[in-house]
């Protein structure tokens, strides 16, 4: 039976990022009944940008004239300028200095996107400093008002791939100093929850994807590297960002008085080693592995999200057939690897 193609990847960065920040159903009235304006701290990073755009976008398609407020540091000039164009009021601020505090916009709902995982070895007090410290102070400036607080699917165990990956329900066990200074971030949010009455919501990711980033990309770039893939992590759960995003800005709503968990990825439990052959197909190049399939791996169970905003809009196959063509033909790389196959909590 001939298979049908898979459609083709966006064709440029512009287009991609276009679709990237295109809000999905619901996103738009679930912002507007915050009832004011959005401030996204640590707008700077990988989500940052296309979701403060996607927010803007559904706050216009549901006739808000509520602000969107995006806060960094800016490391690259040119994407506060990009959201600017877009709409976007973009805040050049330090959150970990305290002094700057009092100055930073108000809001009635915020989206904590700021935290430290790549280099953290060797870096540590760096890291709890941006995981652990800063949170605080940010709970503090921003009292009562509904929080998400992104984390991470890290905080959990791994878990027998035959188990399908841990649920909200399952007791945190952070392994390693970044998953046990994520953890330490939540901990934080919930303390400001219980003594403010801060209705707050932790949105626990693992992994997000497109394609100049994420796991797929990671392992697209290695077969073009012709360098081996290890499976040692032998499955991974992936997500399209676009849909981390809608479901990021609409789970504000699930915000209440007691802090909510909330777990997002893909609904697939996905061998590294089938994704790796899928992309060599669609690149034309061969394959190598390495190493041994280990009987667990980090996973998580998003099917709370899925029955509140729906499945993801872009399959798994999809969204790796795509990896595959941006990496043939060259397209950029963001350079931030996500370590995913490594079992030692060290990134």
């Amino acid at each position: 039976m001939k298979t049908t193609p898979y459609p083709a990847a966006p064709a440029d960065e512009a287009e991609l990022e276009d679709l990237l920040a295109t809000p999905l159903e619901g996103v738009g009235p679930d912002l507007a009944a915050l009832g004011g304006d959005l401030v996204l701290l640590g707008a700077g990073g990988k989500i940052g940008p296309t979701m403060a755009v996607m927010a803007r976008r559904a706050l216009d398609s549901a006739g808000s004239t509520a602000e969107v407020h995006a806060v960094s540091r800016w490391s690259e000039p040119d994407v506060r300028e990009s959201l600017e164009r877009h709409g976007v009021r973009t805040h050049t601020a330090d959150i970990g200095d305290p002094s700057i505090h009092r100055s930073l916009p108000d809001a009635a709902g915020v989206y904590f996107l700021a935290g430290m995982k790549f280099g953290t070895t060797g870096a540590e007090a760096r890291m709890w400093w941006t995981n652990a410290a800063v949170p605080a102070m940010m709970a503090d400036r921003y009292r009562g008002i509904p929080t998400v607080v992104y984390s991470s699917g890290n905080v959990y165990p791994f878990t027998p791939l035959v188990h399908g990956g841990c649920t909200e329900r399952d007791a945190p066990q952070p392994h390693g100093e970044y998953a046990q200074s994520s953890l330490a971030r939540e901990r934080l949010f919930a303390g400001a929850s219980e003594r403010w009455g801060t209705p707050t919501v932790m949105f626990r990711l693992n992994y997000a994807c497109e394609l100049r980033y994420g796991v797929v990309a990671d392992i697209a770039t290695r077969i073009a590297e012709d360098s081996p893939i290890d499976v040692t992590m032998p499955s991974v759960n992936i997500v399209w960002q676009r849909d981390v995003s809608a479901w990021a800005l609409r789970s504000a709503v699930l915000a209440g008085p007691e802090a909510a968990v909330l777990n997002a990825t893909g609904p697939e439990t996905l061998p590294v080693r089938r994704i790796a052959l899928l992309l060599a197909e669609v690149m034309g190049r061969e394959v190598k592995f390495t190493g041994t399939e280990a009987s667990d791996a980090l996973l998580n169970d998003a099917g709370d999200c899925f029955a509140r905003f729906g499945y993801p809009s872009l399959a798994a196959r999809t969204l790796i057939a795509w990896t595959g063509q941006w990496i043939a033909r060259g397209g950029r790389q963001l350079g931030k690897a996500t370590k995913f196959e490594q079992r030692q909590g060290r990134y």
